[in-house]
């Protein structure tokens, strides 16, 4: 963010602690009648906006790929594949019976679904029912061992996404405009669970980027420096309460892959980490994403039965064709930068991103913002995981409280409702003036 907006981030924190400020020299709010103190902390952010971040808009060349509810299962890993691409919104069949030109956008899409998750099913679905496949790879270019198995196997190959999709839907769908602010994007992603949010210029537009949650951390950390962000991000991890904090799905390095991928089958989660049997010490991580590459390399997909954790983390990973001008900044996190599938910035699976307890909420921000990732394990002083952490846990803490009263907000909210004399009870804010 540039030098102007921070000051305007400092500006709108001065308002939160005297709210009887009538006036602040910023371009968005100023000369508008003061704000109250339950209204300063929206106010704060929602005059951070999206439309802000670099590479929210995408170029002609960097469309966002949609599928389609009746693309079969092979269809689909085949486009996305082929598109460099880690997810795509599902688009509903259209209707030929509806005489409505445009429907409305939700109606369009019935989701959002990633190209692990579809892969994950296959392999588990041919494991499980114990289908034997022929051992031999396909001749054709850029096809692997794994494309043949889903033509052998058309109940595999020929379901189609729009049945599949309730079973395993990376995210529901809920769009948010180019004009929204980074309160609606917390809120969205605390409240619904949402890993990325579809961002559109009109309701009746086609979709033109997406937020991740990494883009939201960045964000986040332009307050650095503001006393009420450094109140919650200066304590250190063991002062939050955090989803998997002494829980860790792992697996040994003398494990085959076959027995990686039923366990993130298995446990639905985003990262396994790698351990060395005997010391228990993290040598690497597997993240769903990391399933790709049983698509490029035939030699992966025929010997994941018999290859080893410890082998396929030291696989090579590198890229070649990545677009260093996008991946160097935060418009890698958004448009179609945001879900490339192959990204030459994510951290090798032997070089896992980790961080101890003892640490301050801030280094690990900055941590899985400079490496793009969405996990760190947290690991004591012998290397051994103890916990996870994730982009969300982050998030959490600095959550919008909600009218909903099964909804709490982050300590980052109640730290700054203090300040203005309000405080949070049963997910409804109250002030003492």
């Amino acid at each position: 963010m540039q030098q102007t907006n921070k000051m305007d981030l400092k500006q709108l924190e001065d308002v939160m602690k005297d709210p009887e400020k009538t006036q602040i020299s910023s371009d968005h709010i100023q000369n508008k009648p003061p704000l109250d103190s339950a209204t300063a902390l929206q106010a704060f952010l929602d005059h951070i906006p999206i439309s802000s971040i670099p590479g929210i808009k995408n170029s002609p060349e960097l469309q966002v790929l949609e599928l389609n509810a009746g693309n079969s299962v092979r269809d689909a890993i085949e486009l996305l594949y082929k598109n460099n691409m880690c997810g795509a919104p599902i688009a509903d069949v259209p209707d030929p019976d509806h005489t409505t030109t445009l429907a409305r956008f939700l109606d369009r899409y019935i989701g959002f679904i990633d190209l692990a998750s579809i892969i994950l099913w296959s392999l588990q679905k041919c494991e499980n029912d114990h289908i034997q496949t022929k051992d031999n790879a396909s001749d054709d270019p850029g096809k692997s061992g794994f494309f043949t198995m889903l033509e052998q196997i058309p109940l595999i190959g020929q379901t189609k996404i729009g049945e599949l999709a309730k079973s395993f839907l990376w995210d529901s769908f809920f769009p948010i405009r180019l004009d929204d602010t980074l309160f609606h994007v917390l809120l969205l992603i605390s409240k619904h669970r949402l890993n990325v949010v579809p961002v559109i210029e009109r309701p009746d537009s086609q979709i033109m980027g997406f937020v991740t949650q990494n883009a939201v951390v960045q964000l986040l950390l332009q307050s650095d420096g503001l006393d009420w962000f450094d109140g919650i991000a200066d304590k250190a991890l063991s002062e939050f309460r955090l989803e998997n904090e002494d829980h860790v799905i792992q697996v040994y390095g003398d494990q085959s892959v076959a027995e990686a991928v039923q366990i993130l089958c298995g446990n639905r989660v985003g990262v396994i980490a790698v351990v060395e049997r005997g010391t228990e010490r993290l040598i690497g991580n597997m993240r769903r994403s990391d399933v790709y590459l049983l698509l490029e390399n035939d030699n992966l997909y025929h010997k994941r039965v018999t290859l080893t954790m410890e082998e396929f983390i030291h696989t090579d990973t590198s890229k070649t064709g990545s677009d260093p001008t996008i991946e160097r900044d935060i418009g890698a996190l958004l448009s179609a930068g945001a879900l490339r599938l192959r990204n030459s910035f994510l951290p090798r699976m032997d070089q896992p991103v980790t961080n101890k307890k003892t640490d301050p909420l801030k280094q690990a921000m900055k941590n899985l913002a400079e490496t793009k990732s969405c996990f760190s394990f947290l690991v004591d002083d012998s290397q051994h995981a103890t916990g996870v952490l994730s982009t969300r846990d982050i998030i959490i803490q600095f959550a919008p409280p909600c009218v909903d009263s099964s909804f709490h907000g982050g300590g980052f909210f109640e730290s700054a409702l203090e300040q203005t004399g309000c405080k949070i009870e049963n997910g409804t804010v109250f002030c003492d003036h």
